[in-house]
Formats: C-alpha cells, sequence, structure tokens
C-alpha cells in the first residue's frame, strides 16, 4: 500500500493520531501556523484588494523544509488540522508551501480523536474550505488595519507601547462603562420586615413582609424605599394584629438540566467553580483534546474538539451515556429518549458539543494519569454531559401567604422530590441573579388556611442598593458572548490581552481599568466611534460569519471598512488632544511655587502634574510618588521635559551610592531600575529576569528592555560588551532534555502560553 502524509499542528495531536492510522502512514506537526503577517510594517497591500503578504513565520522554515522532504516520499497528503477558521487557513498554508510537489493534497475534519473519527476521516477527504480561509483571512487583515495604523497614534499622542485592537478595545469599553457605572451610583436604602411565626402544633418558622395594602414590595420581593423610622412604624402596627394562614399553594416544579459544554459555557463554568482564567481552561481543554498519555493504551484524545458553538451531540455518543446512566444511576434518572439541545442562531452544526469521547474512562478511572487542573477540568466536562441526559429534577414548592391586617407576609419552601441530573451536577449560579429556589431545602410546617398564627417577633432590617458588580472572568466572557462581542475561540486572548497591556487589572478576583484603559478608551471613543461601537463590533461578527458561508465577499466587505475608518486615521490626532483636555482632572496638590490647584495631565509618558496657572507658571511633577521616605522628590528623565509616570519602588540598593532603586518607564514604554539619587547618581540597569547571561565567560544577567519602538526584549546587563538578546522571556528553569540552563516563554498561533527550551534543536516544550 503506497505511503501517505498526515499532517497536524502539535505533536501531542501527531503522537495520538499516530497509532491509530498504522505504517502506511507517516504523522507530523507543523507546530501551528507556518505562514502569518510578518510583524514588521502593515504587509497588507490596501490598493491592490488589501492583499496580505504573507512571510514564513520565524523558526518555521525547518518544519516548512522537514514536511517537504518527508512529502517527496509519499503518494498522497492529508491536511488534518482543527476544524475549524484558524485550522483551515493553517491547511491551506500548508497546502501552498507543499502544491510544487505536485502531489494530491486532501482535507480531513474530525471533531474528536478516536480511532473511529481518525480513519472514517481518512476514508472520505474534501477539500480545502475556502470560504473558512477567506473568514480568517478577513479577520486577520481587518484587525492588522485596525491594530497597526491606530497604535501608532496611541504611541504618539497618549503614551508609547500601547496598542488598540478591533475587539480588545471594546472589552475595555464595558469594563470602562461598568466602572463609570459603579463610581456614578447612589445607593438607596430599603427595608425588609420578617416575621417569626408558630403555629399551634408546628415549629417555629419565618415569613417576610410581601405586601402593604395593594403595595408590594419595591426590590427582591421583600424589600421596601422606607426610612427607618416608617420601618419602625410598620412593626409597630403589625404586632398588635392577628396573623392568619391566607393561602397556602403546593406545586410541583421541574428543574431541567442545562445543555453539555461549547467553548464559552465552559470558560464561564470553569471560572466561577475551579476559578480558571478563560486562557488556562483553554489549554487545558487543548490538552485533553489533543491526547494524554493513560497507562499502556498510550496517548489518548479525552474529550471532543474544544472550539465549537454547537450543542449537537453524535448519535453514537447518546448511545454511550444513555447507556452509563443507567448501569451507573438505574432507569429510573434516564429519559425514555435521548435529549436534544437547540444550538444558538448560527451555530456551526458539523461540530459537535464539547463532551468525553470515551464513557468508559470516567475521571475517578484515570485520575493517577492526570494532573490536578486537567482532572478537575475534564470531571467538570464529564459531569455536564452526563447530566444533560438525564431526567430533571422535582421539587415540591410551598408559597404560604400569611395576612396581618392590611399587611402581607410570605414565606417560600422547597423540597427536593427526585434529585434527577442534580445527583450528577448542578451549574454554577449566575454573580447578579436572583435565585427564587435555593438548592437547600427548606420545610415548612403544614398548616391550613384560616389557621391563627403565634408572633414570636418582628425583625426590621436596613439594606442599602448595591452597585452593578465589576466584571469577573465569568460575567465578562458571558456579557461578550451576549453581545456578539468577538467568537468564543477569542475570549482568553481578548482578556489576556487587555491585562497585558495593562489596561485593565484584576482585583479580588474582577476587573478594573487602569488609568491608562480609561484614557485609550476615552480617546479610541471619541476618535474612532464605529470601531468602539458595540453594535458595530457585532455586526462585523456577522459579517464575517457570512464570509464564511460563502454569503459575502472578504475583499468587499473590508472595502466597506476601510473608507469611513481611513478618515477617521486622518483625523485621530486632534480628536485625541482634545480627549486628554477632557479628561483632565484637578488634583488634591497645590502648586509650590504659585499656590493654584495642580492639574492631572497626560504626556508623553502618562500623566503627571501640572500647575493650572500654565503658561505663567511652568511647574510640574509625577503624578505617582516613590516608595515611602522618598516623598517630594521628582523623578525626571535625562533632558525630559515632563515626569515620568508609574515610578514603582523596590527593595533593590543602588551599588553605586546605596540609594534605593526604584522601576522606572522610559520614553518608549519599557520598565527599568533607576538610582533615587539622580541626579547626583545616574545609575540604572535593567530588571533582573532571574537567568544568567549563557554567553561563556560572561557574569552578567538576563534583564528586561524596550527597543525604540516599544516592543519588550532581553538582553544581556553587560550590554555592549555582550550583545546577546532574544525576544522570548527567559525563565529561570533548567530543560530536563538537553539540561539548556533556561526555558523561554512562547506563545503558539493558538495565543496558548507554553515553555519551550532555548535551545531550538532540543525542541523540548511543556
Amino acid at each position: 500500500m503506497p505511503k501517505s502524509l498526515v499532517i497536524v499542528e502539535s505533536p501531542a495531536k501527531a503522537k495520538t493520531i499516530n497509532k491509530f492510522l498504522g505504517r502506511n502512514y507517516i504523522v507530523k506537526a507543523s507546530m501551528g501556523n507556518i505562514r502569518d503577517l510578518p510583524e514588521k510594517g502593515l504587509a497588507v497591500d490596501i490598493e491592490n484588494d488589501f492583499t496580505p503578504q504573507y512571510a514564513t513565520i520565524r523558526g518555521k522554515s525547518k518544519v516548512i523544509k522537514e514536511l517537504q522532504t518527508t512529502a517527496k516520499d509519499v503518494d498522497s497528503i492529508y491536511l488534518a488540522t482543527d476544524p475549524d477558521r484558524e485550522g483551515e487557513a493553517i491547511g491551506w498554508h500548508l497546502a501552498y508551501v507543499l502544491e510544487n510537489l505536485k502531489k494530491p493534497i486532501h482535507r480531513v475534519t474530525f471533531n474528536e480523536i478516536t480511532k473511529n473519527a481518525v480513519t472514517e476521516a481518512i476514508k472520505h477527504p474534501g477539500d480545502i474550505n475556502q470560504s473558512l480561509v477567506d473568514a480568517q483571512k478577513a479577520r486577520r487583515v481587518l484587525d492588522r488595519l485596525v491594530g497597526y495604523q491606530i497604535s501608532p497614534i496611541l504611541w504618539r499622542n497618549i503614551k508609547g507601547g500601547l496598542s488598540a485592537g478591533r475587539v480588545q478595545s471594546v472589552a475595555v469599553r464595558l469594563i470602562c462603562e461598568r466602572e463609570a457605572e459603579i463610581e456614578a451610583f447612589v445607593p438607596q436604602e430599603y427595608w425588609s420586615i420578617t416575621a417569626k411565626l408558630k403555629g399551634e402544633k408546628t415549629a417555629p418558622f419565618e415569613a417576610r413582609l410581601f405586601k402593604i395594602g395593594s403595595r408590594k414590595a419595591d426590590i427582591q420581593s421583600y424589600g421596601f424605599f422606607i426610612t427607618e423610622e416608617e420601618a419602625k412604624a410598620i412593626v409597630e402596627d403589625a404586632k398588635d394584629k392577628q396573623f392568619i394562614v391566607k393561602d397556602v399553594v403546593r406545586k410541583e416544579r421541574k428543574r431541567y438540566p442545562v445543555p453539555p459544554f461549547i467553548t464559552s459555557s465552559l470558560q464561564q463554568e470553569a471560572a466561577g467553580k475551579l476559578h480558571f482564567p478563560a486562557k488556562k481552561t483553554m489549554l487545558i481543554a487543548q490538552q485533553l483534546y489533543e491526547g494524554l498519555e493513560i497507562g499502556d493504551e498510550g496517548s489518548i484524545g479525552l474529550i471532543t474538539y474544544m472550539r465549537t458553538d454547537s450543542t449537537r451531540i453524535a448519535d453514537e455518543a447518546l448511545t454511550a451515556v444513555r447507556d452509563f446512566i443507567k448501569n451507573s444511576y438505574g432507569k429510573e434518572y434516564l429519559p425514555a429518549e435521548a435529549v436534544h439541545y437547540k444550538s444558538k442562531k448560527g451555530a456551526q452544526d458539523a461540530h459537535e458539543a464539547i463532551r468525553p469521547t470515551y464513557m468508559d474512562k470516567p475521571p475517578e478511572a484515570i485520575k493517577n494519569f492526570l494532573n490536578d487542573d486537567q482532572y478537575k477540568l475534564y470531571d467538570l466536562i464529564w459531569k455536564r454531559f452526563v447530566a444533560s441526559q438525564m431526567k430533571p429534577a422535582i421539587l415540591d414548592v410551598t408559597t404560604i401567604d400569611i395576612s396581618a391586617g392590611k399587611y402581607i407576609f410570605r414565606a417560600t419552601g422547597s423540597i427536593i422530590k427526585f434529585k434527577g441530573f442534580m445527583l450528577v451536577y448542578m451549574e454554577g449560579k449566575d454573580e447578579s441573579a436572583e435565585d427564587e429556589e435555593t438548592e437547600k431545602e427548606i420545610i415548612l410546617p403544614e398548616l391550613k388556611v384560616g389557621e391563627l398564627l403565634e408572633l414570636l417577633g418582628l425583625l426590621p432590617k436596613q439594606h442599602f442598593t448595591q452597585p452593578p458588580p465589576r466584571y469577573s472572568e465569568r460575567s465578562l466572557v458571558k456579557e461578550l458572548e451576549e453581545k456578539g462581542i468577538g467568537r468564543p475561540s477569542t475570549y482568553a486572548t481578548i482578556i489576556s490581552t487587555i491585562q497585558d497591556r495593562e489596561y485593565v487589572v484584576k482585583e479580588s478576583g474582577r476587573f478594573m481599568p487602569t488609568e491608562v484603559g480609561k484614557m485609550v478608551n476615552q480617546a479610541l471613543i471619541k476618535s474612532f466611534p464605529d470601531i468602539l461601537d458595540v453594535q458595530f463590533t457585532a455586526t462585523m461578527e456577522n459579517t464575517l460569519d457570512d464570509v464564511e458561508d460563502g454569503k459575502a465577499d472578504w475583499v468587499g466587505v473590508l472595502r466597506e471598512f476601510y473608507t469611513p475608518f481611513s478618515k477617521s486615521l486622518e483625523a485621530a490626532p486632534d480628536t485625541i488632544y482634545n480627549a486628554k483636555k477632557e479628561m483632565e482632572e484637578v488634583s488634591e496638590e497645590v502648586c509650590e511655587k504659585c499656590g493654584k490647584p495642580m492639574i492631572i495631565k497626560w504626556g508623553r509618558y502618562g500623566q503627571f502634574l501640572g500647575c493650572s496657572g500654565y503658561p505663567e507658571c511652568k511647574n510640574i511633577k509625577p503624578y505617582h510618588r516613590v516608595a515611602k521616605g522618598q516623598e517630594g522628590k521628582e523623578a525626571r528623565g535625562q533632558g525630559d521635559d515632563e515626569p515620568q509616570a508609574g515610578i514603582l519602588a523596590t527593595d533593590e540598593i543602588c551599588d553605586k551610592c546605596g540609594k534605593p532603586m526604584v522601576i522606572k518607564t522610559s520614553r518608549a514604554g519599557g520598565k527599568f531600575l533607576a538610582c533615587t539619587g539622580y541626579p547626583e547618581c545616574k545609575n540604572a540597569k535593567s530588571i533582573n529576569t532571574g537567568v544568567n547571561c549563557p554567553e561563556p565567560n560572561c557574569n552578567g544577567y538576563i534583564g528586561e528592555r524596550c527597543s525604540k519602538r516599544g516592543r519588550i526584549f532581553y538582553g544581556c546587563s553587560r550590554y555592549p560588551d555582550c550583545k546577546f538578546a532574544l525576544w522570548d522571556k527567559p525563565v529561570p528553569k533548567s530543560c530536563p532534555k538537553c539540561g539548556a540552563s533556561f526555558l523561554v516563554g512562547k506563545t503558539s498561533k493558538a495565543k496558548e502560553q507554553y515553555l519551550a527550551c532555548v535551545n531550538k534543536d532540543c525542541g523540548y516544550t511543556e
């Protein structure tokens, strides 16, 4: 039988697939994409129908050469990259570098890495889907046009090292707007009144004031916007009334399971239950999908493809899970027929939901082969899938209304009559939802209509309305999905990017905008209202979906976008200048030279304080203070006409004068260590990464540095005597394979982070 070459993206995926196909197939990994828009320059020919000018990704020439060499000795090539836009584009680029070999090139896709799925895909190959490729191309070019043309404007007019993104900027806007809501929020006082009651032959129970005459509670069913005096007056009035059972309603209520996971719901639930950031969730899910070593069985793909918006389940998987439920929990938990969930409009039903691939591998059975995080996520996916095919839970809900003159008090209780799917899994509650039902059983006494109750006490309690909560990882993903901003496969990257750029910070698990984030957001809203418009962004996502479905031409989509965008680019510098003026604030500080208030302004290095008496008084000073004990010392760059912002204290001591060292920000946006004794002591050095320089006979360390264009890189502290440098961040951990002194942090094309050996010939990753 002639030999064939199968190409996938990762070594883990290659290893899992290789054992299914036999000796007539050679399985190789492309290590992600091999071609992309180069980092330098726009690389888009706007005048020539927005033609992207692709180039080989740095370090991928060796991979391409190896694939070409292997392909020469086979009869056919199968491109088995992931079944989505990005995977299709990677396959298209692979076909481009292999087409000169004149070998048949086939496209194969599968939703799970199991023997049956892989072998069936090989038996029924297809062609590259050009519409999917065009959709990815349109998105890539669109994001490049926005990012590479807006970012330099931000560098020149706000601060070096900033960036703009078509989708990330809208996410920052949501966080900024939520913060503005919180700042503008005025709490309102409200009161609840709880009665402790007892029947003639019952235990005590509680009921809350629900209605006063015809007036129902103003908030959350039991809160009234009244003053303390009014609350006390109600208590005084009600305590002398007879408390009589007015109505008893008992209902049987069903609670249904939720669908199996799709990408967005997995990210939300993992954030809520496991406290995993979206980026971590997707990284671990990728590992579970591509395959892990499970004892003697070797590498096994444990879940279906994790980038999906479909809730569809294959028939054979439904049969397997129904057998599992019947055998594990009994027939009473199994519905008469399989449960089918409706996917949202526009979902790709060629995909499945995220589910386990093997029902004979429950989490506990393979726990010893997984690390802690892998086990937790696999367990979550497993239980959600099993629960989705179980019977609904049945609750007995009792509502008792009690009259006391014009007042109606209400007690609500529930008993779980049949656990159903709740035996296996319960979905986490939404952070802002007021759930009328409770998972904790509340048993109310048996009471009859007309029964007289004994009042044991009336308790008024003061409350205040709360502002909307800041976004958490879970709620931000939910908001992005509901508003149609980006796509679930991009959420992890969006959330990671806005933190890396320091536009937002996470405090107590919640996102807050930084001052830089607020400034950039305001500047972009003023300069590019369409791009920062939520509805515009959502519409653009739908338009890209139309390209994917073959309903729209990608060049036409870009042309329609670019005409108004180019006009906004021309006007942006003046607009940003006006935005900066609008963002100025009067500080609490007074100018020590003229006595006028100091204004918080924006300069080339961020925020600083300038005298409101300008131009008569030109006094300026840093907005951020140095460490405690160094107050009042100004930190200026040599020859700067504005102070530098963002100065942070450290524990380091200057090796030249003995004074404390602080972290400063350069005009290009990079951070470095500088002596607080400046200008008398001009000692400055890069921030140590904890890795020693690997060059022979060099006793320097690798420190963080910044290029003139604001890009962070890492170089020897003994520069210019030693010119060792690299772009990837070094990590002080030796390579277990070749013994290299350190590893480096890298990011795949899927925006997932991993560690790799600094020695490229080694190939070790983790």
